[in-house]
Formats: structure tokens, C-alpha cells, sequence
């Protein structure tokens, strides 16, 4: 049974001296240019052990500790010798350090069966970071990943409560006890209103997700999750800030009998009418819409997107709410005063995944009305994952290499740097870059963002992303 955590407001429990699990020396990947860490000496590849007497356990920790005017920092170098450093400056000034990963210690994995799990949806065999269940709510704080709640200890809750750790993501998905239980399949998670409660009296806001699956939390659950998620967003307290509604995604490679159903044009549509009915409602009783279909529902359904302005603040855009709706937003504004002609003339192909296809329809034949500028578009299923409609950012290697074999694609082809691992030249399915380079005898572009990718094809730019092999 979870219950409430008391704890004393003790600033000495803020960071635990004392830990009985290992913390791992804080690896730096890099040091800032022109800051404290350069000038001290610091270099790739050295460690921090300790700052002030006390281990980091993750980013977190470690902001909080060089918060201090007075620094004395254990440092393991590259030579696995310990230093000791003494550093003084202004209390709000950082190092300038980056690390190779956020946590120091082991990462808290998720305790739940969830069959719409992406990642028992995939094949065997790959990299062992795709198959790592991060439950962490540090994760959450720092990054905006999605956690469910049910793996945390009493002093997790402690922190969460003393360093105010807001807002954090919640995949809700049903607030329904029964229901919730049936789809983590974990006993423990029933409890989600009563966890909420606790985040309202510890002022901790949090942003929900609704991962929709038919017939088992749709409907009048849905309805009624929704509902009641909304009692948490009152004038003078808003605890939980945003709902997303998002459609389940079935791969080729689920488990057989998982009882699950995709979710097909018909079913977007009626769920569409659904949540727009009940943001209506919420608009006039809270004055926000406060929940939101991810945009997949809008193309899945052949619908038209709504607009930018009814997204508010867009305050889930990185959970694919509203996010092709900005991109959009953003291409239209980057292509208003356009050149009638370019200096270079050239024909290069642009990547995309299938579902977000006719979407770019309008940008691409503005950008093909350029004097010597031909840009072929591809929207793309995904054959790695058995999908015929896909977002972009789940094509794999192999879904290029079958996609274009034989297809007219110019010099290059250009893709968005959300089809690789962060910072590196990896597909979902382990394929490099240079390998589908070779299979499709052209060069690939990788492009950071819609004005990178307009002002690279009409030759305003020649930025790219940076990637590392791996």
C-alpha cells in the first residue's frame, strides 16, 4: 500500500553524506571553453569523486553542490590519481563541465509489465541501451521522460519533497485503480490519485500521459481519468499542469496475445471528437484545454492538424503534442521571403516517415518553385517495425535501404537528426550511418532542425549535425 512520506525539512538530509549503494566518480566528457574548469586544468576523461565532502549521485546533486562560493573538489584523473582542488567564486557561476551521463550511480529501471512497452516491441540482439527500462525520476526532472511511480522508495520520495524536484512527467494512463493495475500489471499501481494528493501538498507540479489503448482505458475511462486529473488544476494550486493523450504503438515484434489492438482511422476519429468535446468543457470551466491529442491521432484519422494557437503554451510539444504543428508553424515562417533563385542548382531527396508525408506537401513545392533547386520527398514506412504509417523519427537504417533502392535521389540525401542516437551516427536498428550510405551509393545529411534543414536546401548554410561513430 503506498503511503504518505513524512519527512523533517532538515537541510543537512538534502544530500545524503552516507549512502550504502555505489557512486560511480562523475565521468567528464568535456569542459566549456573560457570557463573556471578550463582554467583549473580540468580535462576529458577525469573524475569527480567528491564535492565538499560529499558524492554527487547525479546532475542534480551536483548543481546543487557547486552552488557554493567555496569548492573543495576530489578529483580522480585520467592516470587514476586523486587530486584535491580548492575553487572560489560567485555562488550563481557553473564550472563549465559537461559528463558523460547524467546519473553517477545505477539508474532506476521500471517494475512493470506494460504491454504496449516499446521496448519489449523490439527485436533481439541490439545495442544494450535499447533495452534498458529507465523508470527514473531523476530523468524525469532533468529531461522529461515519463516514469509511472510504482518503483520508488521512501527516501525517493523524501528527495523528490526536499529538492523540490518540478515538474516531473507522469505516465498516468488510467487514474481508474483496476484499470491502471491491469495495464502495468503491477499491484502497486492503483495508487496513482493518492500519489497525485501527495504531489498537491508538496507543491510539486507534474505534466500526465494517457497512453490510449482500445477497450481497455478508453472510453468513459478515459473520459474519467481526464476528469479527474483536471480536479488537480485549480486556480490557486496547479499540480498537474497538462494531460497528453497518446495512441498506443504496435510493432511487428510484440508479444503474441498481448490482448492489445492498433488503433486505426475510424477509432482516431471518434476519439478526436471524444477529447475535443471534453476540451471544450474544460476550457470554459478552467480556462485551458488542458488535455491534448498527440498529433498522431490528427494524421492517423487524415485530419487536418489544429492550429498552433490552441496549443496554448505548448507545454507537450517534446511528447509529440503540437510538435509538427511547430515544425509546420516554423517552415511556413522560414519560407516566407524565399530566393527566386539559387546560386548552385541542385536535386537531393528529403527523408521522412510516412505518417507525417503529405503534411509537407506545401513546404516542399514552395521550396521546388527556386530556379535550380529539386527537392524529392519520400515519406517512408517502416518495414523494421511492421508499420505502414510511422513517425519519422522511429525509421531505422533498413527502412532507408528498402525505402529508396532504386528511387532517384539526387546528390544526398538529407535526414533529421531525430532518426539517430543523440549525438552519434546509429539508427534505432544499430545501422551506421556510412553502412546505408554504402548500400545506397549517395551521401547522407544529417539536419538539426527546420531552419537548419530550409536554410541548408537553399544553400544559406552549410550546418550540420555534429555525430561521433560508435
Amino acid at each position: 500500500m503506498w503511503q504518505e512520506i513524512n519527512y523533517k525539512e532538515d537541510p543537512n538530509d538534502l544530500l545524503v553524506p552516507n549512502i550504502t549503494y555505489k557512486i560511480k566518480p562523475a565521468e567528464i566528457e568535456s569542459i566549456e571553453t573560457n570557463s573556471i574548469a578550463q582554467e583549473i586544468g580540468f580535462e576529458s576523461g577525469d573524475s569527480i569523486i567528491s564535492i565538499n565532502g560529499k558524492k554527487p549521485r547525479d546532475l542534480i546533486d551536483y548543481q546543487i553542490l557547486i552552488s557554493e562560493e567555496i569548492l573543495d573538489i576530489s578529483v580522480l584523473d585520467k592516470n587514476h590519481e586523486i587530486h584535491n582542488i580548492s575553487i572560489e567564486k560567485d555562488q550563481d557561476v557553473n564550472l563549465g563541465i559537461n559528463f558523460k551521463d547524467a546519473l553517477f550511480d545505477s539508474i532506476k529501471q521500471c517494475n512493470n509489465r506494460c504491454p504496449f512497452c516499446f521496448i519489449d516491441q523490439q527485436p533481439n540482439g541490439k545495442r544494450k541501451s535499447l533495452y534498458i527500462k529507465d523508470d527514473d525520476y531523476r530523468l524525469s526532472f532533468l529531461y522529461g521522460s515519463y516514469l509511472t511511480l510504482t518503483n520508488l522508495k521512501k527516501e525517493d520520495w523524501e528527495r523528490i519533497a526536499m529538492q523540490k524536484l518540478s515538474p516531473l512527467f507522469i505516465s498516468v494512463h488510467a487514474t481508474d485503480p483496476a484499470t491502471r493495475e491491469k495495464l502495468l500489471k503491477n499491484k502497486q499501481a492503483g495508487v496513482i490519485l493518492d500519489q497525485i494528493s501527495w504531489f498537491e501538498r508538496n507543491s510539486i507540479q507534474i505534466h500526465a500521459q494517457i497512453v490510449v489503448c482500445p477497450n481497455i482505458n478508453d472510453g468513459d475511462i478515459l473520459e474519467k481519468s481526464i476528469l479527474e486529473l483536471a480536479e488537480f488544476h485549480k486556480k490557486t494550486s496547479q499540480t498537474v499542469l497538462s494531460v497528453a493523450i497518446v495512441p498506443v504503438g504496435l510493432t511487428k515484434f510484440r508479444p503474441e496475445n498481448d490482448g492489445l489492438k492498433p488503433v486505426s482511422k475510424e477509432y482516431a476519429i471518434k476519439t478526436i471528437k471524444q477529447i475535443e468535446k471534453i476540451q471544450a468543457s474544460l476550457q470554459i470551466t478552467l480556462g485551458t484545454r488542458f488535455c491534448w491529442l498527440a498529433d498522431e491521432w490528427y494524421l492517423i484519422a487524415g485530419k487536418n492538424l489544429p492550429s498552433y494557437k490552441t496549443y496554448e503554451n505548448m507545454p507537450q510539444e517534446s511528447n509529440g503534442v503540437g510538435s509538427i504543428r511547430s515544425f509546420l508553424n516554423t517552415l511556413s515562417e522560414q519560407t516566407t521571403n524565399l530566393p527566386q533563385k539559387i546560386k548552385n542548382p541542385k536535386k537531393v531527396s528529403w527523408i521522412v516517415g510516412k505518417l507525417v508525408y503529405e503534411s509537407l506537401f506545401p513546404t516542399v513545392n514552395k521550396l521546388n518553385l527556386i530556379d535550380g533547386l529539386t527537392i524529392n520527398l519520400y515519406g517512408l514506412p517502416s518495414i523494421y517495425w511492421g508499420q505502414e504509417q510511422v513517425v519519422t523519427g522511429l525509421l531505422t537504417g533498413e527502412d532507408l535501404i528498402n525505402g529508396l533502392q532504386n528511387k532517384d535521389l539526387g546528390e544526398a540525401i538529407y535526414i533529421p537528426s531525430i532518426m539517430l542516437k543523440i549525438n552519434t551516427d546509429l539508427f534505432l536498428d544499430d545501422k551506421n550511418i556510412t553502412e546505408v550510405e554504402n548500400q545506397l551509393n549517395t551521401k547522407i545529411h544529417v539536419l538539426s532542425d527546420s531552419n537548419d534543414i530550409i536554410n541548408t536546401l537553399i544553400g544559406k548554410s552549410k550546418k550540420t549535425i555534429n555525430i561521433t561513430n560508435a
